[in-house]
């Protein structure tokens, strides 16, 4: 006999970290949709800045730091399931024990929030780059190993905090208001690759500001092949994971899963479409810097904002990083995520590109 849903199940509190970011604002827009398989009574919002999205009864935005352990536990407070998407993005640029504390303090903050206010369901934004390790991933699954060793502290703590956050399934918390006893949490990951679409923050803008330049270029010889994934199906795969977890879907407790929605292509020739398509001309037509010069000049790039780095801290454009992922083979399908929780792309691959066009368009390249 089928047990009824319970109210979590039905109209669940959500928290929604990092939901004023590129990924975190679709995730959103997801839940709200009246479509969406999931209702929430309640879309709590915590991110550094305000959310800006569109208005609905249901959302309370709360401004906060990832770092900070105490307000994230508030956070956690009343909740029934937490996305946890809040994350500093970082090609090797950036500060190594910043990046750590964000992503891998942060995370752990979050899990002690759940464990603190009865959470029983958490739902982590990962990234292919937990399971890299500096060379080619080819037709690989979600059985790949961790490698022993990660090219920056991005990927290292992406590693570190899904493998606190799988470690955590099966975790006894304390009884939420909706529980009457201790009950055990519930968690799975997702690995996207290569977010793109309306917005995104990380590839788009910059190729554009190449473009307008007047001199695009390309790294590598155009032969290696990455996924990628529209922001709108990826935000979609979290409502679903969501979904299985607050039904108790067993397959998914503890899962990490591997997120595209189409084949493999380059990075660059993927991303001239969308570049083109929004009315921006590439010139020249076909230059590619060499591999091993061009990471050449990422070294160069990256000892520059070392060496003024006393006198005046920014973060570098290109980096060794940067090349690396980029003339690399990343290829690998979403066939678990469909078996497990029927994951299917929500846009199909002509829609996501003229949502993304159409937005690229109209929008102030700084």
């Amino acid at each position: 006999m089928t047990q009824p849903a319970s109210p979590g199940q039905k109209f669940p509190r959500i928290l929604l970290t990092g939901g004023s970011g590129f990924l975190g604002r679709a995730i959103a827009a997801e839940l709200l949709d009246t479509d969406s398989p999931l209702q929430p009574s309640l879309l709590r919002i915590f991110d550094l800045v305000p959310f800006s999205g569109p208005a609905d009864q249901r959302i309370e935005s709360i401004t906060g730091d990832i770092r900070d352990a105490q307000a994230v536990s508030e956070a956690c407070r009343g909740i029934d399931l937490v996305i946890h998407s809040a994350a500093m993005v970082d090609w090797g640029t950036r500060p190594e024990q910043e990046v750590l504390s964000v992503n891998f303090g942060g995370t752990e903050n979050v899990i002690r929030g759940c464990s603190l206010h009865g959470v029983s369901h958490l739902v982590y934004t990962s990234s292919l780059d937990a399971v890299f390790g500096g060379n080619s991933l080819v037709d690989i699954d979600e059985t790949i190993p961790y490698p022993a060793r990660h090219p920056n502290m991005y990927c290292h703590s992406k590693y570190l905090s899904e493998k606190r956050v799988l470690e955590s399934n099966g975790m006894e918390i304390e009884a939420g208001d909706r529980m009457t006893s201790p009950a055990r949490m519930t968690t799975c990951v997702l690995r996207p690759a290569d977010i793109y679409g309306e917005g995104d923050p990380f590839h788009i803008g910059s190729l554009i500001r190449m473009a307008r330049g007047g001199f695009y270029v390309r790294l590598g010889n155009g032969s290696s092949l990455s996924q990628h994934v529209y922001v709108g199906n990826m935000a979609w795969a979290h409502v679903l994971a969501s979904k299985a977890l607050l039904e108790g879907n067993p397959a998914v407790a503890g899962q990490p899963y591997f997120i595209t929605d189409g084949p493999p292509a380059n990075f660059f020739t993927f991303f001239d479409r969308i570049v083109e398509g929004a009315g921006y001309t590439i010139r020249p037509k076909n230059i590619w810097i060499p591999r091993g010069l061009a990471y050449f000049m990422g070294m160069i790039s990256e000892g520059v904002a070392l060496l003024v780095r006393p006198v005046r801290k920014y973060a570098p454009k290109f980096s060794r990083f940067a090349v690396i992922y980029t003339c690399n083979d990343f290829t690998f399908s979403a066939e678990k995520a469909r078996k497990d929780f029927g994951f299917e792309p929500r846009y199909s691959a002509g829609e996501a590109f003229i949502r993304t066009v159409a937005w690229w368009q109209v929008a102030a390249v700084k």
